[in-house]
């Protein structure tokens, strides 16, 4: 990575440098292809400014701080940086469809079991058991995979591709059908909202 640190209004001194480029290794580890950095420092009067602009993946991130000291200016801007760049690289994780196997935690959906025959006081079906299921990030191709390897009706996934939840389902034959983003609402409409009716 290029590293271009630009002094203003103040004499270049080699450990102002120097820290600025080590404190920039910690931005660079969640970056493929870190390009260029441009560290702009400056002081007037009592300011002293960091400016820090990174050029990386086809995405600019740039953070600014301002502070009584050159040294923790530089601190907190890198803190910005670091975190923009984590976000990237969260997107990033998620667009490949491999989020959950790194780490990232999958969302949760309750589901409950109805019984056919048996009804509540309002004439609902009533609810026999009801659980917490996760929702792992996957691409739609990797849940058609996971769905057809089992005897399940459906599967709940979210969808690595935009990160919402969505529901994969068995219909005539061996036929599959997806439902997403707006799944919770059309099963209520229909009264099996995340639900699954048994049969005795």
């Amino acid at each position: 990575m290029q590293i271009l640190v630009t002094f203003r209004h103040l004499e270049p001194t080699p450990p102002l440098r120097s820290y600025a480029e080590e404190k920039l290794e910690r931005v660079k580890k969640y970056l493929r292809r870190p390009v260029e950095a441009h560290v702009i420092l400056s002081v007037s009067k009592e300011r002293h400014v960091a400016e820090i602009t990174l050029k990386a993946d086809h995405h600019t991130l740039f953070a600014e701080e301002t502070t009584q000291d050159l040294y923790s200016a530089i601190d907190l801007a890198i803190d910005k940086l670091e975190h923009q760049a984590q976000k990237l690289h969260e997107r990033r994780q998620h667009h490949k469809g491999g989020a959950n196997a790194r780490g990232v935690a999958a969302s949760e959906v309750m589901t409950s079991v109805l019984a056919a025959d048996r009804r509540g006081p309002t004439g609902a079906p009533e609810v026999i058991r009801t659980q917490r299921i996760p929702a792992k990030p996957m691409s739609v191709e990797e849940a058609v995979a996971q769905l057809a390897a089992t005897n399940d009706e459906f599967l709940v996934f979210t969808n690595a591709s935009n990160e919402r939840v969505a529901v994969l389902y068995r219909v005539t034959g061996a036929n599959l059908a997806a439902v997403e983003p707006t799944f919770a609402q059309m099963l209520a409409s229909v009264g099996v909202e995340r639900a699954r009716v048994i049969r005795e």
